[in-house]
């Protein structure tokens, strides 16, 4: 067990920057992030690429270094997929809101369903087969992380619980009740500290209770105890449906089934919560998903998040200082007017000319939009899902893209080689 929490847990870098070997030189030598106020982050990066236009946010069409590593291809060639590798249905008739490739891996993939399973799959050697089944929750499995070794499995539950799972054999190493049994909706590793998670016990709302009286709010719990820290929890204005870390973790964001994000400072020594910003991005439209990305590199100059939420767009903010202020970029249209879409960026955009975010959406397809483009931002799009897509992962070298739905299907969709 002393060697599980001594790993580093970063979970919100799913296949992040920092994160691609390729990028760090060798794993376990990650690329570091600059700990200073972003406004500084910011200006360092004007003061060296005054020349690219007002307010960019990625590699523009003279970033040369990130051409040449790309091989100068388009976006459209980057991102065009020959069809599907494998499905997977063993959470058939259960949607499977949640899934994610392994940290650093190309062929390691776990989801969680509502059938109160997750389900660890390995894509090679072929054929691609389901590894171990973790099974142990009574209820709905609503969301899960990787540990940055891959070895350990973190996942929330409409039972109430938390649990800690062995990758490897699929046994829970641990498991952590809320107190008052509530309904856990979402969680998130603090990537610094290995022992804190952030968690949203969310109160069960009865027909005669007012929304506004029940329980809505942020808890930090260290998983190695199972106790809740001290100063670490918040109340916000609604259910927590979405949580993401920067890569310093020293601001979090949180997504609420009201519509709105607020921001809050993380203190590193004693694990309190201060909140600091509140966005109403729309009024009783849900946050379904928060990606937070820091952009922090030679071409790439501004922090970002990318957000999913029930008004048939998903948006693009720029994070403009260090309390998680946040300022709206972008917008792409999708269709989402109810159920729990999430996006992600794509890993190796860093690399690219321009660069690519991924989305489900209602329609059952899978969309690829260009950041950089004022029209005709859609790069690519997917179909042969069968209902709503609600996640979607890349693995680390982007060879592989898999996406989930409302029915229960798990696609994985092989890039096409050139």
């Amino acid at each position: 067990m002393a060697a599980i929490w001594q790993q580093v847990l970063a979970v919100d870098a799913r296949c992040d920057f920092e994160e691609d070997p390729r990028a760090q030189g060798a794993r376990g030598h990650r690329r570091s992030v600059s700990r200073g106020s972003y406004q500084l982050q910011a200006q360092m990066n004007r003061a060296v690429y005054d020349e690219r236009p007002p307010g960019s946010l990625v590699p523009t069409s003279v970033a040369e270094a990130s051409r040449a590593m790309a091989g100068d291809t388009t976006l459209s060639e980057n991102y065009a997929f020959a069809g599907m590798h494998h499905i997977f249905d063993q959470h058939v008739d259960s949607a499977v809101p949640r899934l994610q490739f392994a940290n650093d891996d190309k062929h390691l993939l776990a989801c969680c369903s509502l059938d109160g399973t997750l389900s660890i799959m390995t894509l090679s050697p072929p054929p691609p087969t389901v590894k171990v089944t973790l099974k142990g929750h009574a209820g709905p499995v609503t969301d899960f992380a990787w540990s940055l070794s891959n070895d350990i499995i973190v996942s929330t539950s409409k039972d109430g619980t938390l649990r800690i799972w062995n990758t490897e054999d699929g046994r829970c190493i641990r498991e952590v009740a809320d107190p008052e049994g509530s309904e856990l909706l979402c969680c998130t590793f603090q990537p610094m500290n290995n022992n804190l998670t952030v968690v949203s016990p969310n109160a069960k709302v009865q027909q005669s209770q007012e929304v506004g009286n029940s329980k809505h709010h942020l808890q930090v719990v260290n998983i190695s105890t199972g106790k809740k820290v001290k100063g670490g929890s918040s109340k916000l204005t609604g259910r927590v449906l979405s949580l993401s870390f920067d890569a310093p973790g020293r601001i979090l964001w949180a997504g609420d089934d009201r519509g709105s994000i607020f921001s809050f400072l993380f203190d590193m020594a004693t694990g309190k919560l201060t909140k600091a910003k509140r966005l109403v991005v729309n009024e009783g439209s849900p946050i379904s998903s928060i990606s937070a990305r820091s952009w922090i590199s030679r071409e790439a100059r501004d922090p970002s998040l990318l957000v999913n939420t029930c008004v048939n767009k998903l948006l693009l903010y720029r994070v403009v200082d260090n309390e998680g202020t946040l300022q709206l970029k972008r917008s792409f249209p999708i269709q989402h007017g109810s159920q729990p879409l999430h996006s992600i960026f794509c890993p190796l955009m860093s690399f690219r000319q321009g660069a690519c975010v991924v989305t489900g959406s209602e329609d059952a397809c899978v969309y690829f939009f260009d950041v950089e483009r004022n029209t005709k931002a859609i790069v690519n799009k997917l179909q042969g899902h069968s209902g709503p897509v609600l996640d979607v992962s890349f693995n680390c070298d982007e060879s592989l893209l898999a996406s989930s739905d409302a029915t229960g299907m798990v696609i994985i969709w092989r890039r096409e080689q050139k």
